[in-house]
């Protein structure tokens, strides 16, 4: 499988100017305060994947998305879109992109502001005419075609935001926060919008901090850690290995097993009838379902939980925050 983004040692250090004052009075100008946004990055997004970029806010994300798409220029290293060097003409009008924060002409309607951009990407009017108004429906809002932006909710705007990053019918799809500002429904129809484009043979790369979203339809991911890349893989590699819980449904415990179920539980969640286990060890879960299977109650299940995205990416950034912590004593 050959790679469509490839990121090569990217760094990107940001020198910041303070204005300062000499005797008092006279300005003099500092530029000696840098910040690492970016250091020694390497990637590889894949043909065809969805790739998700996560990372606590500061990790770097925004400003690698921003180097690759020519907003921002790296210090050092490198990058390649589709096998050429970054700003290539050609590539970008295969690339669909929507910004974390974008900006909207809010004087123009839904179907107003796509033709608009539509032009922008060199779409002909005969195309527009018929690719708006299938944009609208397929990001869920084409009853507002014809209503200002000013008039839209902050999520209907992040939907004509991702409606205009497919107007030229990419065949990259790079998108900042695309669920940012949306309801659970919403952020449900971009999974699965996401999911389609991975049909239709796109690549998606994506940054986001809605963690179960991100493990529910990537294939790999990439992990930012104050501009440091700290882990990276498949998802099923990622999370395969680690089982963090195991829980237990019973129902009528005698009243023996249920106070030494307390013991030794993490957590129990007591229903009417019913109660819910939950135990880190494998053995003290199977010590309780063994006696609930010679007659002491009724097993209603037991249910191994693999490590979820959100706990790998706790588990990996606190790692790392108590090892900077130490290396500060």
């Amino acid at each position: 499988m050959s790679s469509v983004i490839e990121i090569r040692g990217l760094t990107k250090v940001y020198v910041q100017d303070f204005i300062g004052t000499e005797h008092g009075r006279i300005k003099i100008r500092l530029r000696d305060r840098k910040r690492v946004a970016l250091e020694d990055l390497n990637l590889d997004v894949q043909q065809g994947e969805i790739f998700g970029l996560l990372g606590p806010n500061g990790a770097g994300k925004t400003t690698t998305i921003k180097i690759l798409m020519g907003l921002h220029f790296q210090t050092s290293g490198t990058a390649r879109i589709m096998g050429k060097a970054l700003g290539d003409n050609d590539v970008k009008s295969r690339i669909g992109f929507l910004p974390e924060n974008p900006f909207f002409y809010d004087y123009l309607t839904g179907s107003e502001f796509l033709r608009f951009y539509g032009h922008l990407y060199g779409v002909d009017s005969g195309t527009l005419k018929r690719r708006i108004p299938e944009l609208l429906e397929k990001v869920g809002i084409a009853h507002a075609g014809g209503v200002p932006l000013r008039g839209y909710s902050k999520g209907m705007l992040q939907r004509v935001g991702l409606a205009q990053a497919l107007l030229n019918d990419p065949k990259l799809v790079i998108l900042d926060e695309p669920q940012s500002g949306l309801d659970p429904f919403g952020r449900k129809e971009v999974r699965d919008l996401i999911l389609q484009l991975k049909e239709e043979g796109k690549t998606v790369m994506f940054s986001s901090h809605i963690l179960g979203d991100a493990e529910m339809i990537c294939d790999r991911v990439a992990i930012l850690h104050k501009g440091r890349k700290i882990a990276d893989g498949p998802m099923a590699d990622l999370l395969s290995t680690r089982v963090n819980e195991y829980e237990v449904a019973m129902a009528a415990p005698t009243d023996d097993l249920l106070q030494e179920a307390r013991k030794s539980a993490k957590r129990i969640v007591e229903g009417k009838s019913e109660y819910l286990a939950v135990f880190t060890t494998e053995d003290s879960a199977n010590a309780i379902a063994r006696r609930l299977l010679e007659g002491q109650g009724t097993l209603l299940s037991f249910t191994p939980r693999r490590e979820s995205l959100e706990d790998y990416f706790i588990r990996e950034i606190g790692d790392k925050r108590a090892e900077e912590a130490r290396a500060a004593q």
